[in-house]
């Protein structure tokens, strides 16, 4: 009977129009029937034909009036409270079928040890009884996309044994005013419904900010108006969840900072939970490799470790594209397990795209190992962090070839030595081709993403920004640049020192990595000979050519063991 009463109070409306349609067909019915029994009593034809007239006007005018009645009702419902025309579009809200295990959620632990606590409270209820508190209402979860919001949600439902409302945020931005704030409406009336039969209801909506930004001022189209009618209606319905006690909790998930959202919102009170969930680790990115590699038969040979340090910046659902696509390679390659070698391809695909149809000529090919090998040899040699885990000249995504250098973990503040070695890396390549052909291309400029500018822009933010040039000036001159881009607020002779700064990192640079590739020429002919014959070097035979020569960092970068 509970519920019952529970799934009527959710559709009262539409129990009440089929009473409604119900009724009337047993009143037409009816007066059909007491028409004819009355017809059929009648003995003058006139009379009987007057008994007709009167019935058939009647009836039309009952018609008349329950069609008249039932269009202003339909039409103030259409209309005004964001019904049928609101509703276009717009999918049915239901619960969310999660089985989403707690171990299962991988690649965030301090994410998961705050939403550990939501857990606990939701589960004991005497729990936060007891130390004189109010269960937590409203929890944001704030990071980029592809990080797991959505998975870590599912699995606090999961863990929580109650069920869940997904929408999506966009689902209450419409074309007409009043359409945002129904839905709203009705959601939390399903939630609380939802609750009474369950004991309790988790809220998920994804992506926020669709409809919780600051209000505005109405635009003279009514937008503005219906914005600001969803934030109230959602600010409203988050307050009424306290007057009663009935066991609802709001996720929401975005991908903008707190700042991008309402005040309003954001107050204390409404979301008193926030949980910052950020790009998985050096250690998070290895345990995902694991777990979604159990997936897929794969060899047994292959090495995490190297994957989790090549994909740095990713994120799980990157990590999960990579292995997906290394299983269609292998398929389509007819491999019976997927190999380190499919996930080297499948790494080259999310991250660079498909191989070009660039067809370069052997000349070409050559002038391009030589490039990409000067890149390979000072990056390995003089960078303090990055390993060098892949070199190319297979053309991909408007580039003839690459050199992928990456460091174990990320690092926010490089320093000197750092900034330096990139710049090495960067001309390196212009050093080759000089020492190799006695003459330079222009593979190395040309471009915003050309190995000389950014040479120039690493020496220019060193000098300019961070105070690092022979000089000895200090400060970020570039800011009184931006402040007045016309006439600048720096003097000539302060710009020009800073600029002869800027060569001067660049020619000193430049003469070192001259001198190492004039020493090490061998090198660098073997490991151009070895990119031409291959295509493509991977981290391990990398590791094989610089041993084969006794060559090791000089920065004493530990190696990663293979």
């Amino acid at each position: 009977m509970r519920k019952f009463l529970i799934y009527l109070k959710i559709h009262w409306l539409k129990i009440t129009l089929i009473t409604l349609a119900v009724s009337f067909i047993v009143l037409i019915l009816t007066l059909l029937t007491i028409g004819l029994t009355t017809f059929l009593s009648l003995e003058s034809f006139s009379r009987k034909q007057m008994m007709a007239m009167m019935g058939m006007y009647l009836m039309m005018g009952i018609v008349q009036a329950f069609v008249f009645v039932t269009f202003l009702q339909g039409a103030n419902y259409f209309f005004m409270s964001g019904g049928l025309f609101g509703r276009l579009g717009r999918e049915k809200m239901s619960l969310a079928q999660v089985n989403v295990k707690w171990s299962d959620v991988i690649g965030m632990d301090s994410a998961k040890e705050e939403a550990w606590e939501i857990v606990k409270l939701l589960k004991d209820r005497n729990l936060v009884k007891s130390i004189g508190g109010k269960i937590v209402k409203g929890t944001l979860m704030i990071g980029p996309p592809g990080c797991g919001k959505t998975y870590l949600a599912k699995a606090i439902a999961t863990e929580c044994g109650m069920p869940m409302i997904s929408i999506a945020g966009s689902e209450f931005v419409g074309i007409f005013v009043g359409q945002g704030a129904a839905q709203m409406k009705s959601l939390f009336k399903q939630a609380r419904s939802t609750a009474e039969i369950h004991g309790g209801c988790i809220i998920f909506i994804d992506e926020i900010d669709a409809f919780a930004r600051p209000r505005m001022a109405d635009t003279g189209f009514g937008g503005g108006i219906s914005h600001n009618a969803t934030i109230n209606q959602f600010l409203t319905e988050l307050d009424g969840l306290r007057k009663t006690e009935n066991n609802i909790v709001i996720i929401a998930a975005t991908n903008f900072g707190e700042q991008d959202l309402d005040p309003a919102v954001m107050r204390s009170g409404r979301f008193d939970r926030k949980i910052n969930i950020t790009r998985p680790n050096l250690k998070e990115r290895k345990l995902l490799f694991d777990f979604y590699l159990k997936r897929v038969p794969h060899d047994e040979t292959i090495n995490t470790d190297i994957l989790a340090r090549r994909s740095l910046w990713f994120t799980p659902s990157d990590v999960d594209s990579v292995v997906r696509e290394a299983g269609i390679i292998a398929l389509r390659e007819k491999h019976k397990k997927v190999s380190m070698k499919d996930l080297s391809e499948a790494y080259d695909r999310v991250s660079y795209g498909n191989k070009s149809n660039i067809q370069m000529s052997d000349e070409e090919k050559r002038w391009t190992a030589y490039h990409e090998t000067g890149h390979a040899i000072l990056g390995y040699l003089l960078h303090p962090k990055d390993d060098i885990v892949k070199a190319t000249i297979i053309p991909r995504k408007g580039f003839l070839g690459m050199v992928v250098n990456r460091p174990p973990r990320e690092y926010y503040c490089p320093d000197r030595s750092e900034l330096l070695a990139r710049i090495k890396m960067f001309i390196a390549s212009y050093v080759a081709e000089e020492v190799t052909f006695g003459k330079t291309s222009t593979g190395v400029g040309g471009g915003p993403s050309a190995d000389f500018n950014h040479a120039i822009q690493q020496a220019r933010d060193m000098v300019w920004s961070y105070g690092m040039g022979k000089s000895g000036l200090i400060g970020d001159f570039r800011s009184y640049i931006y402040q007045d881009n016309k006439n600048g607020m720096l003097s000539d002779k302060i710009k020009e020192t800073l600029e002869d700064d800027v060569q001067d990192i660049l020619q000193t640079c430049l003469k070192e990595v001259r001198e190492l590739l004039t020493k090490h020429k061998d090198l660098l002919e073997y490991f151009a000979e070895e990119l031409l014959r291959k295509g493509e070097l991977e981290y391990d035979e990398i590791q094989a050519i610089f041993d084969k020569f006794n060559l090791k960092p000089t920065s004493g970068r530990p190696r990663l063991e293979i």
